[in-house]
């Protein structure tokens, strides 16, 4: 398979030139124009990030591609689904206020919002994955489904349970409906080491599931009978008191994750733009962002998803950490292993590369890219 061409252009911001008309510029070179929008869907995936956390995509970069869109004769709209765990985004209601509460509405981003898998996350449909060796059929949340063009805008970030966030997790993480995101999380389960454990709670007060109670010593136990397997936890653990002790279920959920793209973009006209800035470690549903890791890269775009993760990756690696943050501390920690990876350093039982290795076998894009800078 030949290399896929994945365009970059810097967070750079010289006199007469700001970050949307970069933004502009850059997925117009990538060749989003090529795409016929006229009286078209396209729906805008995103994440409206969770109120508290201040690292999620500014609503400007949204506007900006939904004026692109318009621009070449489409019906842009934003999505997401809704959440499995405790938050403001686990119904369309709740959802749509953090939206607004975000600064993310019709009026600053030119365009509507539409909650993916409806009110109560359960108006999904079923999506063969071809080719999937984990998924037969995707729970995908059905206003997803329903758009004539699909466009990824992800922010790039580090997350516990997949090494980053990049396209693939905003694509199939992202549009799966309540039993999608229960289907690739079913798999692996995090458990507690009672010795690291404070007694904090929060641990229990962020899980959806019930799935958490406090020992005769006042230390957190699972109940792996509830426990879904989110991950939600482990983030949230301020003393690394919990982990997933199976490296491949982390495995398996980025295979997941893939095979949930696919059946996302299959048969359909897709875009993907990633903007790395901000690269906090956790993923944007935590209800904080922890300092940024890395200094700010860049944006990205292609039409290969798993070409454009992997670009953004590497770029991320060639950055330098910054002092003062979760990476700085785990690679000067008593007994530290640099896994020579800024987000297997972050999160050590996490491999990325497997998913994208996994969205290739597939046929979902390729690891290989030529870089063209804007």
């Amino acid at each position: 398979m030949e290399p896929s061409k994945v365009y970059f252009t810097d967070m750079r911001a010289k006199p007469g030139m700001n970050l949307q008309q970069k933004l502009r510029r850059l997925i117009l070179k990538a060749g989003i124009g090529d795409i016929d929008f006229t009286d078209k869907y396209a729906a805008i995936k995103i994440h409206f990030g969770e109120p508290g956390n201040l690292a999620f995509l500014r609503p400007n970069f949204a506007k900006t591609v939904a004026d692109t869109v318009k621009e070449l004769g489409g019906h842009p709209f934003l999505t997401d689904c809704n959440t499995l765990y405790v938050g403001r985004r686990k119904n369309a209601l709740d959802h749509m206020d953090a939206a607004y509460e975000n600064g993310f509405s019709p009026f600053s981003t030119g365009c509507q919002i539409i909650i993916g898998d409806g009110l109560k996350g359960t108006d999904d449909i079923d999506v063969p994955v071809n080719g999937g060796e984990y998924i037969q059929n995707a729970h995908i949340g059905r206003a997803v489904m329903d758009a004539d063009i699909f466009i990824s805008l992800s922010h790039f970030k580090g997350h516990e349970s997949t090494g980053f966030g990049g396209a693939l997790k905003n694509i199939g993480m992202g549009c799966g409906s309540r039993a999608g995101k229960m289907d690739m999380h079913c798999a692996g389960k995090p458990v507690v080491d009672a010795q690291m454990c404070r007694s904090c709670g929060m641990c229990r007060k962020n899980c959806a599931h019930g799935a958490i109670e406090f020992d005769e010593n006042r230390r957190a136990v699972i109940d792996h009978e509830r426990c879904v397997g989110c991950g939600r936890c482990i983030g949230v653990c301020n003393f690394d008191a919990i982990h997933n002790p199976n490296d491949s279920a982390n495995d398996e959920l980025n295979c997941k994750i893939a095979e949930y793209a696919k059946a996302v973009v299959d048969g359909r006209p897709a875009f993907h733009i990633n903007i790395v800035n901000q690269v906090s470690p956790y993923c944007d549903c935590h209800i904080e962002n922890d300092t940024a890791v890395i200094p700010d890269v860049g944006m990205f775009a292609s039409f290969d998803p798993v070409a454009l993760d992997v670009a953004c990756a590497d770029a991320c690696n060639r950055m330098p950490v910054l002092p003062g943050s979760v990476l700085h501390d785990h690679l000067h920690a008593k007994g530290a292993c640099d896994h020579h990876d800024h987000f297997t350093n972050i999160s050590p039982a996490t491999n990325w590369k497997v998913g994208m290795e996994h969205g290739e076998k597939i046929g979902l894009g390729t690891c290989r890219y030529e870089l063209i800078e804007i």
